[in-house]
């Protein structure tokens, strides 16, 4: 109920019960005290007897005196009690009643039968508590004591009776009256407490339940919520004490929130990767980058089973909340499997870690470093980078300098060795010298085509290609390429053919000398990798290339296809795939598909392959009839 959830309500049970139980101690003491009185009201008789006596002596002394008896009954009005005098023969004397008096005048034979007074007659005192009804202001019912005792004359001889009868309508009275007004009492008192528990739910209840308002207002997040000082007591004080503390809170919120958007600014425009991990190895914290390097890993299925993660389980309970913003939900994933040693290793020793880290075609570069809660290890932050395209560049630097080395070695090494047979005079016969400056020619033509494909390579790759852009016929270069080539296939005994549609294939803006070269190159590496007996085969035909018409160009060989692991790196310079594609002696300096790539994407197309080791390999070229402009 709402009245026991109260202060008001549970003060005003407690002043009702203090003033129940202080009416129930005052009604046990009037009980106890009425009871005493009514006891009393038994030894009544007695008293009431000996006054009979005493009324009865004096009567024999004046036994006709009007006088006397008038007194008497003034005397006795005073105590709701009057005197009869009664002879043995059952005669009542005529006495005057007092004018005072509003006892009802009964006569001798309303208590007694003259059987009843013979005791009195022979010396007896006799008494009893009787009935009688009333007149009309008198409650039917009343109670009277009336008591008689033997009247002497002055010879001691006993001529009559003397009776006393008294009203004990004054103790029901009193009693009534006792009670009227501990019912009246008992009500004032209640009445006063519920006035008493309205006038402090103004001044008490009120005033909370607007702090209790206003602290719900806070939790909701309206920190600018006051409290109205009404009073200058200690409602007053803690009305001004939180509005001081809510003024403290704001500040402290607005801080905070300033200090919690800055530090999540600075970790969503973070390029790096920030993942923050508790002392169970679980995500607690990551900015968006790093949200997105978890998902990624923890959908890879790793070779190595669970056995690392199966220690990672989640915790019972909460860490609680570190003070700053989660991008991810807490204990959403364990910590990424390529990150359990390093993370071991930070935890174990308490210091920093750095490693770079191979996953998949990826290389990342993770620093790690713990964090403390009085010094002790709470968890980690990791920093991750992707350094893949570094790691390439660099691995590119490293075996352009070797292949370039590689390439100009043997030339030179060719070049040295039969020039210093010419100095030496080796040759004997002219033809002997004429064929060592035939090889000396020929390796210097293999160092030109090397170096020329390099400048070419390097103008293109920084955006200095010139090209002549012209309408060129396809199918016109296509036929013509066709023949260059037809008598190398007929030496090597491989089927060469070209396929054209009927329609002319005509390209608004190209450069016929350089897509040629690309025909060139793809044609070369093609018969120098096919065997004879098989079949090269030349494709074009009209295409959609991005939503727009374009030209698709087909190079198919039976040869002996490339390996999938190398496919992603075939266009780069002088990328070997293995042994069987090696240039030996073909003469091939290793950049003429690094050249195709970078000739295709200079006319706004793309080059793809599709190769299976054994069966050969198809090169597909895409260029927009209409390429845009530069």
């Amino acid at each position: 109920m709402f009245i026991f959830r109260s202060v008001v309500g549970k003060l005003w049970l407690t002043i009702i019960g203090l003033v129940g139980v202080v009416l129930l101690i005052l009604g046990f003491f009037l009980v106890n005290y009425m009871q005493n009185y009514f006891s009393q009201a038994n030894d009544q008789s007695h008293i009431l007897e000996k006054l009979a006596l005493k009324f009865s002596e004096e009567a024999s002394n004046h036994m006709f005196n009007e006088e006397f008896y008038q007194l008497s009954n003034e005397l006795l009005g005073f105590q709701d009690a009057r005197m009869l005098i009664i002879s043995t023969d059952m005669k009542e004397m005529e006495l005057p009643v007092s004018k005072s008096s509003e006892l009802i005048s009964f006569h001798a034979s309303n208590f007694y039968t003259a059987a009843e007074l013979a005791p009195v007659f022979a010396g007896q005192t006799i008494s009893k508590p009787v009935n009688m009804p009333g007149k009309e202001k008198f409650k039917l019912g009343s109670d009277y004591l009336v008591v008689a005792v033997p009247l002497r004359n002055l010879q001691g001889n006993i001529v009559g009776a003397t009776m006393i009868y008294q009203s004990l309508q004054s103790l029901e009275a009193t009693q009534k009256y006792m009670l009227k007004l501990f019912i009246y009492v008992s009500i004032v008192g209640f009445l006063m407490t519920t006035f008493f528990a309205f006038f402090l739910f103004s001044r008490i209840t009120r005033p909370l339940q607007r702090l209790k308002k206003a602290a719900d207002l806070i939790t909701m997040g309206e920190y600018g919520t006051r409290v109205p000082i009404q009073s200058k007591d200690e409602i007053g004080e803690l009305a001004k004490t939180f509005n001081h503390m809510g003024q403290k809170m704001q500040e402290s919120i607005r801080a905070l929130s300033q200090e919690k958007e800055h530090l999540s600014s600075i970790l969503r425009s973070m390029t790096d990767a920030v993942i923050t991990l508790d002392a169970n190895g679980f995500v607690m914290l990551t900015n968006p980058q790093g949200e997105k390097i978890v998902q990624e890993w923890s959908e890879i299925e790793w070779s190595e089973d669970d056995e690392e993660t199966r220690r990672f389980r989640k915790p019972d309970t909460a860490l609680g909340d570190w003070g700053l913003t989660s991008f991810s939900n807490p204990y959403s994933s364990p910590i990424p499997v390529p990150l359990i040693p390093l993370f071991e290793a930070v935890v174990d020793e308490s210091s920093e870690a750095a490693t770079k880290l191979h996953v998949q075609n990826g290389v990342w570069s993770v620093a790690m470093t713990p964090l403390y809660t009085s010094d002790q290890v709470r968890g980690a932050v990791a920093v991750l980078r992707n350094v893949t395209e570094e790691e390439r560049l660099d691995k590119l630097r490293k075996d352009f300098v070797a292949n370039v080395s590689h390439e100009l070695r043997t030339p030179i090494s060719m070049l040295q060795g039969y020039s210093e047979a010419l100095l030496d005079d080796i040759p004997s016969t002219p033809e002997e010298g004429k064929e060592l400056v035939q090889v000396i020619h020929d390796e210097s033509l293999r160092m030109g085509r090397l170096v020329r494909d390099l400048l070419d390579l390097a103008r293109m790759e920084a955006g200095h290609l010139e090209l002549v852009f012209r309408e060129v016929e396809v199918d016109a270069l296509i036929k013509r390429m066709h023949r260059k080539f037809s008598v190398l296939a007929k030496e090597r005994g491989i089927a060469l053919s070209a396929s054209l549609p009927d329609e002319p294939l005509i390209l608004l803006r190209g450069d016929e000398d350089r897509l040629e070269q690309v025909l060139t190159n793809l044609l070369d590496n093609a018969f120098r990798h096919t065997a004879a007996g098989a079949s090269i085969a030349v494709k074009a035909e009209s295409a959609v290339f991005k939503d727009k018409p374009a030209i698709r160009i087909e190079v198919s060989d039976e040869g002996q296809g490339i390996p999938a692991e190398d496919l992603p790196f075939i266009f780069e310079r002088f990328y070997k795939a293995d042994k069987a594609r090696t240039r030996g002696s073909s003469g091939g300096t290793g950049l003429g598909l690094a050249i195709v790539k970078n000739i295709i994407e200079a006319h706004y197309g793309s080059v793809k392959v599709q190769s299976q080791l054994g069966q050969g390999t198809t090169f597909t070229i895409f260029l927009p009839c209409e390429p845009k402009i530069a």
